[in-house]
């Protein structure tokens, strides 16, 4: 007898198990009643999504399981590189979101350069106090030490970055520069082509299908965003490695989207 996936709790509104099998196969196979043409260009379009989809990793903040790190603290994983290949140009090490219980303290050990982007609360890293969607990037060697008064959640990220610098921009100073019809850009560091960004989009906003030169990393800060046919919520992340591409980034909701990758976008067909 054919093992079923489990099924989705009643609120668990992730559709990528009815992209798996055995559902992939009863997608593609032509429904009765359908014209043949709509059942093949049904079937290619779902081919296209699950080509696609093999290619990019994608995290669900609910299903990133939590790992103590210490006293009142917290990690949940979103990506780690593999050690045994090289890196591809703008992959990090890791990332993850910590999080800090109200007095909990943590040290990192010395590594490579570090993105710490505030989510939810306060901290005080490296002996930089930081409040809501503050930033700070630290450069390769230093070992910070992370404590927070009131509980936090930030967002770090570790990569072997060249020439970056210390670097901090506070949110209630850095304003939200025009970057196209309804969208605004704030740019929080970059070097050698690629750039750590926030994105702000107002509800209906798009960007057009665009490839990647460096791997391209989108965490929801806010709102609820599709890249492609993936619908992304509040702390989810995805990372989409350099050569592929997206057809489709449009926000219903509006949203606030931290990204890492091409500082200019490479569109299609420019």
């Amino acid at each position: 007898m054919t093992t079923m996936p489990t099924t989705p709790e009643p609120q668990d509104d992730d559709l990528s198990l009815l992209l798996s099998e055995p559902f992939a196969r009863a997608w593609a196979a032509p429904a009765p009643g359908l014209p043949r043409r709509l059942a093949e260009r049904l079937g290619d379009r779902l081919a296209r999504s699950l080509r696609a989809e093999q290619g990019m990793c994608t995290v669900r903040r609910r299903h990133a399981a939590a790992q103590p790190l210490g006293d009142g603290a917290l990690q949940r994983p979103l990506y780690r590189a593999p050690a045994d290949r090289p890196a591809r140009p703008g992959e990090p090490r890791a990332a993850s979101v910590v999080e800090l219980q109200a007095g909990a303290a943590l040290a990192l050990p010395a590594g490579g350069a570090r993105e710490f982007l505030v989510l939810r609360g306060s901290v005080d890293v490296d002996g930089e106090g930081l409040s809501l969607r503050d930033f700070l990037l630290l450069p390769a060697g230093n070992a910070p030490r992370l404590r927070s008064t009131d509980g936090a959640h930030v967002f770090v990220r570790e990569a072997d970055e060249p020439g970056a610098g210390r670097t901090l921009v506070r949110d209630r100073e850095a304003g939200w520069p025009e970057f196209a019809p309804g969208i605004r850009r704030r740019v929080l560091w970059t070097a050698g082509g690629q750039a750590a960004l926030l994105y702000r989009a107002d509800p209906g906003a798009a960007v057009p299908g665009h490839s990647h030169g460096h791997d391209e990393e989108c965490l929801m800060v806010q709102g609820e965003l599709f890249l492609d046919d993936v619908l992304l919520q509040p702390g989810d992340y995805q990372l989409a490695p350099a050569g592929t591409g997206h057809r489709i980034t449009q926000t219903d909701t509006g949203v606030i989207i931290y990204a890492h990758g091409d500082l200019d976008l490479q569109f299609n067909g420019t």
